[in-house]
């Protein structure tokens, strides 16, 4: 990776939820979402407006044509990602893997509420070092998760590792609107109104001023499509939602 690389990656390990602490970035984010998991889908729903849901399925229609019939959601959070998979794609299985215990309980409840828990399943792990074979599944999702990486050049190699050739990557990542008057608006409520509201439910303002910062941080269009092709994905793709909010990033194996 070239010095363009190198910068992206700085900028990313540089941004963590609690600051200049002895502990790396993966465990901070652990301990975050640890702390914030039972608050964390009114939180989503709150920041969004509740536009998430859309983009999601959005998101989930990439893979449509793909067909795919085993599905490995990074970052899986919640599992709402997951479960989105299974409502539109009826894959035979989905694994979900995330970092927070928290998270995942969460996740369990909801797919056990559901009874789904034989075809979507969820296991505690990280992206830098996934517990799958090579070529072993058909597609891999990430919703909102790329910015929590701490490698983020890695990550992507290792998802694609464990991509099987022409399978596909679907990343949906919150991005920094290029409109002014969209920006500034933007900016007042995710600097703001987000850490406030955060601190009101979760009593964890740290976490929701971490998710401008993070967003500002993460690669983004031509840099994140950059990053995939260096990981050796091709047909590198990005689709903006909502006036450059959001953004669904597509490569194929």
């Amino acid at each position: 990776m070239g010095s363009n690389g190198d910068d992206r990656q700085q900028r990313v390990e540089r941004v963590t939820p609690y600051g200049g602490t002895q502990a790396s970035k993966t465990e901070q984010v652990e301990q975050m979402f640890d702390s914030i998991a039972p608050a964390y889908d009114f939180m989503n729903r709150a920041m969004t407006l509740g536009i998430d849901r859309w983009w999601r399925r959005v998101a989930v229609r990439r893979l449509k044509g793909l067909q795919p019939q085993h599905v490995m959601d990074v970052a899986t959070g919640t599992g709402d990602f997951a479960l989105q998979l299974w409502r539109t794609l009826r894959p035979q299985h989905v694994t979900g893997v995330d970092l927070s215990a928290g998270m995942l309980a969460e996740a369990r409840r909801k797919v056990a509420a559901r009874g789904l828990q034989d075809v979507i399943t969820f296991e505690q792990g990280d992206c830098m070092a996934l517990a799958a074979d090579d070529a072993s599944v058909d597609a891999v999702t990430v919703a909102f998760g790329v910015r929590n990486f701490e490698h983020l050049a890695q990550g992507y190699r290792e998802m694609a590792r464990v991509l099987r050739p022409g399978g596909m990557l679907c990343v949906l990542e919150l991005s920094t609107p290029t409109c002014r008057p969209v920006r500034w608006l933007y900016d007042v409520y995710t600097l703001h109104v987000i850490p406030w509201l955060g601190a009101l439910k979760s009593g964890d303002s740290s976490a929701y001023r971490y998710l401008p910062l993070s967003i500002a941080a993460v690669p983004q269009g031509e840099e994140m499509l950059a990053l995939m092709r260096e990981a050796g994905l091709r047909e590198c793709r990005c689709r903006r939602l909502t006036l450059g909010v959001c953004s669904i990033y597509t490569a194929l194996k």
